[in-house]
């Protein structure tokens, strides 16, 4: 914002870092579970399958985009998870 800048920047920290767009894979946090409880009973890392996010976080700040004389298109806005406005 210091620099008048449009930013997109991780989803959690759009409130607090100034953005006008966030987007971050939602993350599954039983899925982590599940792979560290593997690990701990002997899996070797290396041999468990990559898991992939299928869930997926766009936030738009309206408020900062406008402030900054950025448009954001409709589809855009009507795909987000979350407006501020």
């Amino acid at each position: 914002m210091e620099r008048r800048i449009p930013a997109v920047i991780p989803s959690e920290l759009i409130e607090a870092g100034g953005g006008q767009i966030g987007f971050s894979a939602l993350r599954d946090y039983a899925t982590v579970a599940d792979y560290v409880d593997r690990i701990l009973k002997g899996a070797k890392p290396g041999d468990l399958p990559i898991a992939q996010p299928t869930t997926f976080d766009l936030v738009v700040n309206l408020k900062e985009a406008q402030s900054l004389g950025v448009s954001i298109a409709p589809s855009v806005l009507a795909r987000a998870t979350r407006v501020i406005r």
